[in-house]
């Protein structure tokens, strides 16, 4: 017999298994408090919205009409006061930056081309004005931009630079003759490319050029420029523009591209928080540094990676949501027994498919959390040194990347697990996996980003031996060497392999404790970065062809040692949560599935760890082998896990979902059972020439 578990209202009711009590049980309620967040209420306010059919994604529409949709949509968000959240209390906006953020990622199960529109306009036209300008330009221009009374863009991206800002080739000219900056495009490279709002809507832009006044280039800044004649929606004279057309995905969007052609605007649509003109054309600005005054002013602008981190981690959680519930319906193959097929999340290799991605998910997500709160502290003031900023840019650069990459890596392999039926439009897999494709490569190339954090290892590492003495550093160097010497050449297996003596048991202990993972995982990164140090050691002294050609030779592994310290970052951040988690049975299983995540890193990258000397054979071996344990652990908390993401079916809408198969199932099973049970059922032919045999023999 099997009782019904209760469920919050709107949630599915499902059999519970009768040996449940003989396992730990999870506290869906309590989980799914914690996964929500510091903002758990905004959180809620925004799933209530996203749920609502008017800013559902409607399959099928023409670019044309997804984009006149997602307009209105925008006018519906402004209505329902979901998108003021980070601007002035003083006009209208509640100044809470992090909630903002929280809010804004959830739209993204509604459809992400709302959620990345409604990005361009608050995100980024609207705050690049809050944060680049002062109070004049917030007065003039911020209420019309939180109406939706002033469309607008942000032009950042040139044709021929992308992820390279600082080598933009627009300019802003300062002419002092009419006290005006004059905007212009030099040649084709230079137009502003793939930018929201430009195709059609947007009226205003922020554009970022090369100041220059006085015959000197101060580097990018930012301006406003107006685009349109709001009633006749015709560019203004020495303005220009396209379509970017129907993309990959994104298609409520109007993507295009802006070109100017000595286009003048008053020296007052300078946004000069950070850098300013005077009449006479005299540059001044609070940041003596040029290339500190650059980050500074586009570190203000990192939320655009903030939020997509999160909204990565929402689609990555809708999509598992789908495929697991899938998985415990739909029945394939009846390798166990003549009458009954087994259901899918029984197969060993299905729950490894799917349950490492929830791993990772959950390790997203608890990353994600802090990396919100880190933005939160910073934008509010709470926290906002230069070095809190720093860490924050170096945080979201390392984030973003993972969560991204793993959300189309997780959507493909939930499409592929719910086999043809993924692949319908219906179940949404492989349509939010266009939509997130540009993810990737947009508000920083993911790539470019590692580069990024990979450059701030590499700093952090110097500053350890800036302010020591030439013996200190000697010791070091040598200590580095003998450890390099006793894992080269094989001294550590030795040792480790007769610690293990051979028992699997004792290897599979050491992997699953807790000191032991985070060895591995630390030991990785530091060695990574000590050797690719090593290796650029002295580049501050070539010229700078050979300084560039030795950091070039040496990129592949600084990347690879920037994603391992993201990963790393994500497995603390999972390890801290679990401290956060009152309840002893969901502790045991989120330590369980913790455990999963640091031991598939390792598992990923079992072919360091082994040519590095950090893992005997003996245990590399057993790693395979106790992932295989943790799956069957898991298997019977998988659709609790799902559950505590909180998504209902107004917000996954995916038929796969539904329970439609577990109805599907039980009719089939029924019918057989019928069937057998009247005596009427044809005999199977092997089973027939089974009897056939055995009568013979």
């Amino acid at each position: 017999m099997t009782e019904l578990v209760d469920r919050p209202a709107g949630r599915r009711q499902r059999p519970a298994p009768a040996a449940a009590a003989a396992q730990p049980a999870v506290d869906v309620a309590a989980l799914g408090e914690q996964l929500l967040g510091k903002w758990a209420t905004i959180r809620r306010q925004a799933r209530d919205l996203a749920a609502r059919p008017e800013l559902h994604k409607i399959e099928g529409l023409t670019h044309t009409e997804h984009r006149a949709r997602v307009f209105g949509q925008l006018k519906y968000l402004v209505e329902n006061e979901s998108v003021h959240r980070a601007f002035p209390e003083s006009l209208g906006g509640s100044d809470d930056h992090g909630g903002n953020i929280a809010g804004f990622e959830e739209l993204v199960v509604a459809d992400p081309s709302l959620q990345i529109k409604a990005g361009v306009q608050w995100g980024l036209f609207g705050s690049a004005v809050m944060h680049l300008g002062t109070a004049e330009h917030h007065a003039k221009w911020l209420p019309g931009i939180m109406s939706l009374e002033i469309p607008g863009c942000f032009a950042m991206t040139e044709t021929g630079h992308g992820s390279d800002v600082a080598s933009i080739a627009t300019t802003a000219t300062y002419d002092p003759a009419t006290d005006e900056f004059v905007v212009h495009t030099p040649f084709r490279a230079a137009w502003k490319d793939y930018i929201g709002n430009a195709a059609n809507d947007g009226l205003g832009a922020v554009v970022f050029a090369q100041l220059v006044t006085l015959g000197v280039n101060h580097g990018v800044h930012a301006f406003y420029v107006d685009l349109r004649d709001p009633d006749t929606r015709e560019f203004l004279p020495g303005i220009g523009g396209e379509d970017d057309g129907i993309k990959g995905g994104l298609n409520g969007i109007d993507n295009g591209r802006l070109h100017f052609t000595n286009v003048r605007i008053p020296r007052t649509n300078l946004l000069n928080r950070y850098g300013d003109v005077d009449a006479e054309g005299t540059y001044s600005s609070p940041i003596a540094s040029p290339g500190r005054r650059f980050f500074t002013m586009l570190g203000t602008l990192v939320q655009g990676r903030v939020s997509l981190d999160g909204a990565a981690v929402a689609a990555s959680k809708v999509a598992l949501k789908a495929a697991i519930q899938y998985a415990t319906e739909r029945r394939q193959f009846n390798a166990s027994s003549h009458t009954e097929e087994e259901v899918l999340l029984d197969y060993q290799r299905h729950q490894k498919r799917l349950f490492t991605r929830l791993a990772t998910t959950y390790a997203a997500g608890f990353a994600h959390e802090q990396l919100l709160q880190k933005f939160d502290n910073v934008f509010s003031g709470a926290h906002d040194t230069d070095e809190d900023r720093q860490d924050l840019e170096t945080l979201a650069a390392a984030l973003k990347p993972l969560s991204t990459w793993h959300a189309l890596d997780t959507l493909q392999e939930c499409r592929e697990a719910c086999g043809g039926a993924g692949f319908l439009i219906e179940n949404r897999f492989a349509s939010l996996r266009a939509d997130l494709d540009v993810y990737a490569t947009f508000e920083g190339d993911n790539t470019v980003l590692l580069q990024l954090v990979a450059k701030r290892l590499l700093a952090d590492y110097a500053k350890e031996f800036r302010s020591v003495d030439f013996g200190v550093l000697a010791r070091y160097v040598v200590g580095q060497a003998t450890g390099t010497a006793i894992h080269r050449t094989g001294l550590r297996q030795v040792a480790q392999f007769v610690a293990d003596s051979g028992s699997v048991q004792k290897a599979a202990i050491a992997l699953r404790d807790e000191e032991g993972q985070r060895a591995l995982l630390t030991d990785r990164v530091q060695t990574m970065v000590a050797e690719a140090a090593t290796a650029l050691r002295g580049t501050g002294r070539l010229s700078q062809e050979k300084g560039a050609a030795l950091f070039n030779r040496h990129q592949n592994e600084l990347i690879e040692a920037a994603q391992a310290h993201a990963e790393l970052l994500q497995w603390e951040a999972f390890t801290d949560a679990l401290g956060d988690a009152a309840d002893p049975g969901t502790r045991t299983v989120l330590t369980w599935l913790r455990d999963l995540f640091g031991l598939s890193l390792i598992e990923k990258n079992l072919s360091w760890y082994l040519m590095n000397g950090r893992l005997s054979m003996q245990r590399g071996r057993t790693v395979g082998e106790y992932i295989n344990r943790l799956l069957v652990k898991i298997r019977p908390h998988a659709v609790d896990l799902v559950d505590a993401f909180g998504y209902g079916d107004d917000h996954v809408r995916a038929a796969v979902g539904t329970g439609a198969e577990r109805e599907r199932q039980d009719e089939a099973r029924a019918y057989f059972r019928s069937q057998r049970a009247s005596g009427t059922a044809p005999v199977d032919e092997k089973i027939l020439l089974a009897r056939t045999a055995g009568n013979r023999s």
